[in-house]
């Protein structure tokens, strides 16, 4: 077995651990690999739409989810074509009564820690990073699809929409 193999075997899970099952049941509907509509909202109105794809998996022996986002999608990359690979750990923390979640986005140098909880039709992540409050939603969450949403609030303004993810569940992985 390489090293490639033996990390993946490590840090992969068929499932969440079954004392946390009830806890992580808000992210089973991710599991699997997702299509993406990415838009990307400029401060001056301008919106630049790309592809993408995201990957979510059980980790970390069923204690966590893990996930990949790239955008733009690899099949996309034609003519040395670059942009983000990212990954993110969610898990949740009894001592808090909330989701811990961190992403990192070596692409543009960010490591961002949340915390979480579930919502009505998904769930939510906060962060305050550099005098920038974050919110990462997910929402409309269903077997086939889900909608994302990243704002972005400056202190004393309004929330500003950075980006929306509109994801539709890949036929092949």
């Amino acid at each position: 077995m390489d090293v490639t193999e033996r990390i993946a075997a490590v840090f992969t899970a068929a499932g969440p651990r079954p004392e946390l099952a009830g806890r992580l049941s808000v992210f089973e509907p991710l599991i699997g690999s997702w299509d993406l509509v990415v838009h990307n909202h400029a401060e001056d109105g301008s919106v630049r739409t790309v592809d993408g794809e995201w990957h979510f998996g059980w980790a970390l022996d069923g204690r966590a989810l893990a996930d990949v986002w790239i955008s733009p999608a690899r099949a996309s990359r034609i003519g040395g074509v670059d942009g983000e690979w990212g990954m993110s750990l969610r898990f949740y923390d009894e001592k808090i009564d909330a989701f811990r979640s961190t992403w990192l986005g070596p692409g543009n140098g960010w490591v961002i820690p949340f915390l979480g909880k579930p919502t009505e039709d998904g769930f939510e992540i906060e962060a305050d990073t550099d005098g920038v409050r974050r919110r990462w939603i997910f929402s409309e969450l269903t077997a086939t699809s889900f909608s994302w949403r990243a704002e972005e609030t400056l202190p004393d303004a309004d929330p500003f929409v950075r980006q929306r993810f509109e994801a539709t569940r890949a036929i092949s992985g």
